[in-house]
């Protein structure tokens, strides 16, 4: 099965994929595909450049090929991305491999690997 988290709540970032989710899919343990990963809020942070789980997590979504993704208007306000169109942005001070987005743009990135499950934690 694929899932996708959402991550909309406090400390889901640093807490529940840090301490749980990121450990397991790096012992392979998980017992699910996960295809993407969509910071809200204060989650964000967690792929700052520099930011220890941050770091796990872009190596790990590079080898398993997992989506990261923060929030457009989440990413601008805490100086994780700039507007570079209308509707198009560009991730800054963050990890490799991070997107920055809205919804479409989330199910545009998951269309080539739909999950099965979208998990808001």
């Amino acid at each position: 099965m694929k899932v996708a988290y959402i991550l909309n709540t406090q400390s889901a970032g640093w807490y529940k994929v840090g301490k749980m989710i990121l450990p397991q899919l790096e012992e392979n343990r998980h017992g699910v595909e996960v295809v993407g990963i969509f910071a809200f809020d204060e989650n964000a942070y967690m792929l700052r450049k520099g930011d220890a789980v941050g770091e796990r997590l872009s190596k790990i979504a590079k080898k398993k090929n997992i989506l990261l993704m923060i929030c457009d208007q989440c990413a601008v306000s805490r100086d994780l991305a700039d507007k570079t169109g209308e509707n198009s942005y560009s991730p800054k001070n963050t990890v490799d491999g991070v997107r920055v987005g809205c919804f479409p743009d989330l199910y545009t990135a998951l269309s080539g690997n739909m999950p099965d499950q979208v998990i808001s934690l």
